[in-house]
């Protein structure tokens, strides 16, 4: 850890204006599970941490892919990308579970 209490993992984008959590995309998360996600919980497959996937860092936002990382220690959790066919390619890996 560094003195600012961040990881030290040189691919950590850090809280900043442009990191909302998942909430600011809960309409792409209906589309692709049909059902309100913000509100699931989940366990991180890297550190544990439960909680609701609402919680979770979403970075690239506006953008055609989503990135969404753990709230305790910023590693990634789900992958989220519309396809210009309208489709969606989901990578979830980093999720122990999702609790529905």
């Amino acid at each position: 850890m560094t003195s600012d209490h961040q990881p030290d993992n040189a691919d950590y984008m850090g809280e900043d204006s442009l990191t909302l959590d998942a909430n600011a995309v809960a309409g792409m998360m209906y589309e692709i599970f049909g059902s309100e996600m913000t509100v699931v919980t989940h366990r991180c497959a890297h550190c544990g941490n439960r909680a609701q996937v609402g919680t979770l860092r979403a970075y690239c936002v506006g953008g055609p892919g989503v990135v969404l990382r753990c709230s305790v220690c910023a590693e990634i959790v789900i992958r989220m990308m519309r396809r210009a066919d309208g489709s969606h390619l989901v990578d979830a890996r980093g999720a122990t579970y999702f609790r529905m």
